[in-house]
């Protein structure tokens, strides 16, 4: 591998390695079990010594050299696994249809960046704020058929902001509309996903993701949480009766640890119910004094606005943040998407 090939990919790795020490020195608790899900610190750790052990090869210029043969791998495969050590004469069989998918499916992303579409969904009315903290944002939502007809709703946020933030979203975005209309179970898009990036040389941090498949029909909900902050479904189903439910996470941010696994939930939506999901520009947003806006104050400002229109409420939720935060600037960027279920 040339010198001009092994600086790019030494740049790459200890800007994602700088990302991950940072976040884990620098994350509060409570946040990192969100980020984390199922997992704990040790599956951080163990994608930061792949990472090492990869910046070790850099620095003895023995980074992509192939265990078998010790002839160079292929620069197109160490793109988009760094941690590739087999070029591709050795590959299985299996391996190499894999790849080939992969190849295919590369191709299709890179047709794939068309403008977002919000779509109209029976039995819900929903409504959309978002705003990035500088002139470009990290946060991401969009709307999805799967292939068995029901609707995909996800938002995203790459860890950071800024232009970096930005292209790393606007890649994962194209990946998605690939993705989820060949796959009927938000798990598995995840999972897909993740194999897509978490040793890409240029997913330099890390993504939270909450991705569901809603049907109509029985109203059922079923999402994965890649370590997102916990969606809020606020039942109302008599005058005396409400509730709020946390749709916590199920699996890992994307690329942020080494061996990911995901998993899913199901909830049935009842008619009133409102589910909203929101980045954490929203519930991590400081008042003056250094305090948190945080899940209360947001149920609380759902409740005061369940039986108005959605669009009221995403509109009360706006300025109720910024009531609260008064004249701090943003800190992160703030991205809010409710939905109510009616009869």
């Amino acid at each position: 591998m040339n010198q001009l090939t092994l600086q790019r990919f030494n740049r790459g790795l200890l800007r994602k390695r700088q990302n991950l020490t940072a976040w884990l020195s620098s994350t509060p608790d409570r946040s990192k079990e969100v980020r984390l899900g199922p997992l704990d610190e040790a599956a951080v750790t163990a994608h930061l010594q792949v990472l090492d052990s990869t910046l070790e090869k850099v620095e003895e210029q023995t980074l992509g050299l192939c265990e078998v043969c010790n002839e160079p791998v292929e620069p197109g495969l160490l793109e988009m696994d760094y941690a590739c050590c087999v070029c591709l004469d050795h590959f299985s069989n299996e391996e190499r249809a894999r790849l080939e998918f992969e190849l295919e499916l590369s191709t299709k992303v890179q047709k794939a960046l068309l403008p977002q579409q919000v779509i109209e969904i029976p039995g819900m009315e929903v409504a959309a704020f978002s705003r990035p903290a500088t002139i470009v944002g990290g946060d991401y939502f969009d709307f999805y058929h799967f292939p068995d007809g029901a609707y995909g709703l996800l938002i995203g946020d790459v860890a950071g902001h800024g232009m970096a933030a930005s292209m790393i979203m606007a890649s994962l975005q194209a990946s998605l509309r690939i993705l989820v209309p060949e796959y009927e179970e938000p798990d598995r898009v995840m999972e897909r996903l993740n194999q897509l990036f978490y040793h890409n040389i240029n997913m330099t941090n890390f993504v939270s993701m909450f991705l569901a498949h809603f049907d109509p029909r029985t109203r059922q909900l079923t999402y994965s949480n890649a370590g997102h902050n916990p969606p809020l479904l606020y039942r109302r189903t008599t005058e005396s009766k409400e509730s709020a439910v946390w749709l916590n996470p199920t699996g890992a941010a994307i690329g942020l640890v080494e061996a990911a696994v995901f998993a899913q939930a199901a909830v049935t939506l009842a008619p009133g119910d409102i589910l909203l999901l929101y980045t954490d520009g929203v519930t991590e947003a400081m008042n003056e004094s250094g305090e948190e806006f945080g899940q209360q104050r947001l149920v609380e400002a759902v409740q005061q606005y369940s039986d108005r229109p959605v669009q009221e409420l995403v509109s009360h939720l706006r300025s109720t943040i910024q009531k609260f935060t008064g004249e701090r600037s943003l800190a992160d960027d703030t991205t809010i998407v409710a939905y109510h279920s009616r009869p």
